[in-house]
């Protein structure tokens, strides 16, 4: 159309020329006289520049063009949108796999650099092992210490069994000893007893006698008392001739008789408190005797007791037989633990290598030989071969996509290249409902918003390596609906 119209004003321009060369040079007078003495002649001038410009044949044949021109080009246009849907809010979506470890320590070694191309099972990185190594070791070992107390256990059993029938008598053996203990001890402490009572007995006789031994003392203190007096009454009698020898002389006979008769009494008295102390001895001695007799009653019924749960514990045996072959259980369960333990310290052994799980190109390198990772720490990611497109179209736009149509792709990367694809899916749900923050109309006023619903399309052929596709370039696809 643009042509049409450049033709069409250098028509213009060259006849403009045309009548210009065309009109006689004259003077200005001239021009003056032409135009006073002939107006006539300029009035057909003046009534042909009149014309409105709607009605040239010139301005109307450039409108007809120009109408047939848009209505071919608005025809074409109507007929190609009815038949197609296309959008510009699309872009290229891939599986970004992150590569994570699964145990800590230093990086040890790193394979790869960053957009390097990988396939699976290529060493990526290596961390420290040792201390794995050192874990694995030591989990071995708990292995055959668990095998060796399970062994240990299993013989046990067999010793249980064997001497468990031998314990039984001999507990049995020892309850009949402690009894019999038990009686002898019990003879002796009543024969301890009346012993005892034999010696507060003669406590009693002796007491008696000391008493009696005393008062005779006192009797012969006093007779030789008067004794010694009547002698010495006697004897200032006898001085003054009052008396008679005869009588001074058994005066003083009495008071020495009374003097040795109160020896005696003191002698008898003092023998009658030894035998006093002797039979208080005799008493106390008994009393422990008795003392220790019921000791030995006490310790006897105690062997009783430790050999009746002897006995107990021998008749017991059935348990102790089924408790060593719990010990067993328990022990094969502790090797069975410890083999989980070994190979859990294998993994995590093996987990120090990072293999590439999937064939791609890597990313988000993020690590460096002497880096300290974490558990799920992002090292990098791999971004496989296999890439598709999501176009978010308008829920308007949906009533005749369907899957399987063909898709004509263009990436903005590449404006003179076209790939081919096809619809593979619509997503159930726009894509504000799954958005962090979903639109709640029920909260505020509301107000009616066209919604978009993510199509997945697919390529026919993944693109060549001399046009690499990524996640996030921007495309416009064309679905062709009819």
């Amino acid at each position: 159309m643009a042509r049409v119209i450049d033709e069409i004003n250098d028509t213009r321009i060259a006849e403009a020329d045309e009548r210009y060369a065309a009109v006689p040079e004259i003077g200005d007078d001239e021009l003056e006289a032409l135009m006073r003495d002939e107006p006539a002649r300029m009035k057909p001038q003046d009534e042909k520049q009149k014309t409105p410009i709607y009605k040239r044949t010139r301005v109307m044949i450039l409108a007809a063009i120009v109408l047939l021109v848009g209505l071919t080009f608005g025809v074409r246009h109507f007929v190609y949108a009815s038949a197609h849907e296309t959008t510009d809010d699309a872009f290229v979506e891939a599986h970004v796999i992150e590569i994570s470890p699964k145990v800590s320590g230093h990086i040890a070694k790193v394979y790869v650099k960053g957009n390097q191309r990988v396939k699976k099972g290529d060493l990526l990185a290596e961390i420290d092992p040792r201390d794995y190594q050192a874990r694995l070791a030591q989990a071995k070992a708990t292995e055959l210490a668990a095998q060796s107390k399970a062994q240990a256990a299993s013989i046990n059993v067999n010793v249980t069994s064997t001497t468990t029938g031998a314990g039984v008598e001999q507990a049995s053996s020892s309850v009949q000893t402690a009894k019999s203990n038990v009686e002898n001890a019990r003879a002796a402490v009543e024969a301890t007893r009346g012993r005892l009572e034999q010696a507060q007995a003669q406590v009693g006789t002796a007491q008696a006698n000391a008493e009696s031994a005393h008062a005779q003392a006192s009797a012969a203190e006093a007779e030789a008392t008067r004794a010694n007096a009547e002698a010495q009454r006697n004897a200032t009698l006898y001085k003054q001739d009052v008396i008679s020898r005869q009588q001074y002389d058994n005066a003083v006979a009495t008071a020495r008789t009374a003097t040795a008769s109160l020896e005696s009494a003191r002698k008898r008295a003092a023998a009658a408190d030894a035998q006093v102390g002797e039979a208080r001895a005799a008493a106390q001695a008994a009393q422990g005797a008795m003392q220790q007799s019921q000791a030995q009653v006490g310790v006897a019924q105690s062997q009783v007791g430790e050999a009746a749960g002897r006995l107990a514990a021998a008749n017991a045996a059935p348990q102790q037989v089924a408790a060593s072959r719990a010990q067993v259980a328990t022990a094969s369960a502790d090797i069975e633990q410890a083999r989980a333990a070994v190979e859990q310290a294998e993994l995590n052994l093996s987990y120090t290598k990072i293999y590439a799980p999937e064939d791609g190109t890597v990313t988000k390198k993020a690590i460096e030989e002497g880096t300290f990772v974490q558990v799920g720490q992002a090292l990098m990611a791999i971004v496989p071969d296999e890439v598709w497109v999501v176009a978010n179209f308008k829920e308007t736009q949906l009533n005749a996509i369907r899957p399987g149509q063909p898709v004509e792709i263009k990436v903005d990367a590449y404006p003179g290249k076209t790939f081919r694809g096809h619809v593979d899916s619509i997503q159930t749900g726009t894509g504000a409902r799954f958005s962090m923050l979903p639109p709640e109309n029920a909260t505020g006023n509301f107000v009616k918003v066209v919604q978009r619903v993510p199509v997945k399309i697919v390529f026919d052929e993944q693109p060549d390596p001399e046009h690499p596709i990524g996640p996030g370039m921007s495309v416009e696809p064309e679905i062709k609906v009819k």
